[in-house]
């Protein structure tokens, strides 16, 4: 079984004003106030500028993105996320902006490596969104970031 996903989490308000008159956008509530939208190539299509790569810390992000979340953020805190799954082994990654700086360094948990005690990155960046838990479960869960396991069913 596989799992992958790229999106942009924020406050569903947020993404809404943020997004306004970007073609290529397609939002999803998660729940507790959040909206989910897919990164696909059409909006990276939109919001990149061809540069290359972002800044260092930052590598993953085609050049441009990371300007966009940045300006985003200045209505509240938003989180880009990845996370890449294929029978139970993979990578995750995470980072949040908040009043067009970066508030949580770019986490990265490797394939093979343990979640630090913190959480995994996803749920340290859902945490900085506001995600509240109940007993038993993480902020990834929390929102039902598990219904689907490809980033398109989030929009199909």
């Amino acid at each position: 079984m596989s799992y992958d996903l790229k999106a942009v989490i924020a406050g569903e308000e947020i993404l809404r004003t943020a997004t306004r008159g970007l073609c290529a956008v397609r939002l999803a509530s998660i729940g507790q106030g959040l909206s989910l939208m897919p990164v696909t190539g059409a909006l990276l299509e939109n919001l990149t500028d061809g540069s290359g790569d972002g800044a260092s810390e930052l590598r993953r992000l085609p050049g441009g993105f990371e300007k966009a979340l940045a300006g985003w953020s200045a209505g509240g805190p938003v989180a880009y996320v990845e996370a890449e799954y294929f029978g139970g082994v993979g990578e995750q990654w995470a980072a949040v902006w908040d009043a067009g700086a970066v508030v949580l360094a770019p986490l990265h948990v490797d394939e093979g490596e343990p979640f630090p005690p913190a959480g995994s990155p996803i749920s340290q960046a859902l945490r900085r969104l506001g995600v509240v838990t109940h007993a038993g479960e993480d902020e990834f869960s929390a929102v039902g970031l598990d219904r689907h396991r490809h980033c398109e069913a989030w929009i199909s």
